[in-house]
């Protein structure tokens, strides 16, 4: 059975890319809008993986990390980040809340496969 990845985006089309990507490579992909959207769909379908950008409207990707890592089916899932900022003070906050990588876009599809099997196992 596909393991489940949630990407979440508030751009159409990176939502599309990445889906596309991971689709290709055998996993099942749903999305969400932002944090918020994420939490809301997380309530009624497990993941194993969450892509996650940062900057987001209603709840950015800092602070859905944070609120991840407190529920009891998130706590351990890997969270990589897909976004423009590349500051390593910004991977250091991304780490701190939980994060367990960080990708700077735009991705190359071979790399996100390769760090998703990676994660994954």
């Amino acid at each position: 059975m596909p393991k489940t990845i949630l990407s979440v985006d508030d751009s159409a089309s990176m939502r599309q890319m990445v889906a596309f990507t991971l689709n290709g490579a055998g996993y099942d992909v749903c999305s969400a809008v932002d944090g918020r959207d994420a939490l809301e769909h997380l309530r009624t379908t497990p993941v194993e993986l969450v892509i996650t950008d940062l900057n987001m409207p209603n709840l950015d990707g800092i602070g859905l990390i944070k609120k991840l890592r407190t529920l009891p089916a998130c706590k351990f899932i890997p969270i990589l980040f897909l976004t423009t900022e590349s500051e390593e003070t910004k991977k250091q906050e991304g780490r701190a809340a939980g994060a367990t990588g960080w990708i700077v876009k735009p991705f190359k599809p071979d790399q996100l496969i390769a760090v998703v099997r990676k994660l994954l196992g």
